[in-house]
């Protein structure tokens, strides 16, 4: 009996040693399990991170799941963020003026094609190229370098830009530094601006001296009745010259007011129908009254309609337009001459309204600037016949706003052909003649 409880006692400690040398095996195992999951973990961070494992037993399991779910999370951020840069640059391509970003050196580092085509250059080849290297005006050069972006400065397109009808493009360039030295310029397209800016100042010379030379005439008249005594018929003869320029400035203000209402006034109405041979009785009545005060032998008028028709629009305005076209053709046609009006439907639909003149013609070179408000070919001619230069600019608004087009045909010494085609949408054939088809 005490042996075998010696024997026991004996076999205890030799257990538990046993069992200690289990636990530290077990826990080095561990421990080099732990190991290998941390490296695998560095492993895949060091070399492609969305590689991680999905969500494994242990701390760096819970660790990875973590990682991924952070970075799936920037990713989706990076994602948003760069869908918002490419709206933001797509809106800046979208925009009408010229947007150029350049580095602390001037380089380029991104412009919109807007800018590339003002300026002349590649968006995707000049890139960090010196801007000032490309474009070498000197005023733009100056201004780049003189770090005083206070104000804008013009200047002319490179010449490969090329023109707008016939004139350089102007360009303004207004320099933003931001985020330190860098500089964002904007750029905009000024010609039509500046041309509008030289109209407006040619047009007020214009009226200021189709004014003032009638004005002129009758203070000289008024003073000449007024200090000199004269018989009867130079006192006719003056008061006549005399009715003649106010006739003159009483014809031009009411031009201006009609080029005015035209300008300001809401759409013609595409329900209101005028018949064709009802504007042109009333051509045919004007233009026989002109020819006679006029020309003392006459003009050959010939007016035909070929298919009796109906426009939508404004009587008035498609009266106006219709009469000055004649009225032109008289003016400008010796007497003599022969001046014809038509009216006829083209093979696809659209009315015709118009005019030859067997007059002296006019240049190429004119034909573009016809409308243009004042314009004219022989000034001393017009106002011997009593133009007022604005007749053209008339027909051409009433046209744009009755959806017409205006066409110009002549050469020097064959005569002139002035047409108005009105579009299928604001034709129709009269009632009476529906009806006989």
């Amino acid at each position: 009996m005490a042996s075998l409880i010696g024997g026991t006692a004996a076999a205890v400690p030799f257990g538990w040693r046993f069992l200690w040398l289990g636990a530290w095996l077990g826990a080095v195992l561990w421990l080099v399990l732990d190991a290998w999951r941390a490296q695998q973990l560095l492993h895949v961070l060091r070399n492609d991170a969305t590689g991680l494992p999905s969500r494994g037993p242990g701390v760096w399991g819970e660790l990875a799941e973590r990682i991924r779910k952070l970075l799936r999370t920037r990713e989706q951020q990076a994602r948003q963020a760069e869908d918002r840069l490419q709206e933001f640059l797509a809106a800046i391509q979208a925009s009408p003026n010229g947007v150029v970003l350049l580095d602390e050196q001037g380089r380029i580092e991104w412009c919109n094609q807007t800018a590339a085509g003002q300026f002349g250059i590649d968006a995707d080849r000049d890139l960090l190229q010196h801007l000032a290297n490309l474009v070498r005006d000197p005023a733009f050069v100056a201004y780049l370098a003189s770090w005083n972006y206070s104000r804008d400065v013009v200047i002319d397109a490179p010449s490969q830009v090329g023109m707008h009808r016939g004139h350089p493009v102007r360009l303004s360039v207004q320099v933003h530094p931001y985020a330190g030295n860098r500089r964002m310029l904007l750029t905009r397209d000024i010609t039509s601006l500046e041309q509008a800016e030289a109209m407006r100042r040619d047009f007020v010379a214009n009226v200021s001296h189709e004014i003032r030379t009638p004005l002129t005439v009758l203070a000289g008249f008024v003073e000449t009745l007024q200090n000199l005594p004269l018989d009867a018929e130079e006192r006719a003869r003056y008061l006549a010259l005399m009715g003649q320029q106010s006739h003159r400035m009483e014809t031009l203000v009411n031009d201006l007011l009609t080029l005015s209402r035209l300008e300001g006034s809401a759409a013609p109405p595409a329900t209101r129908w005028t018949r064709v041979r009802a504007l042109m009785a009333q051509c045919e009545d004007e233009g026989r009254g002109l020819s006679s005060r006029l020309a003392s032998q006459g003009h050959r008028l010939s007016f035909s309609v070929e298919v009796d028709s109906e426009i939508a629009g404004a009587p008035t305005e498609l009266q106006s337009a219709m009469s000055n076209l004649l009225s032109n053709a008289i003016r400008y046609t010796p007497g003599g001459g022969e001046v014809a009006v038509s009216w006829r439907l083209l093979p696809d639909g659209r009315g015709e309204y118009a005019v030859r003149d067997s007059g002296p013609g006019i240049a190429a070179e004119h034909i573009p600037r016809l409308t243009e408000r004042f314009y004219r070919i022989d000034r001393s001619r017009s106002r011997e016949t009593g133009g007022t230069g604005l007749g053209l600019a008339i027909v051409k608004h009433v046209a744009q706003r009755h959806g017409a087009e205006l066409r110009i045909e002549s050469a020097v010494g064959k005569g002139s052909r002035f047409a108005l085609v009105f579009p299928v949408t604001r034709l129709r054939q009269t009632a009476a003649l529906s009806a006989v088809a």
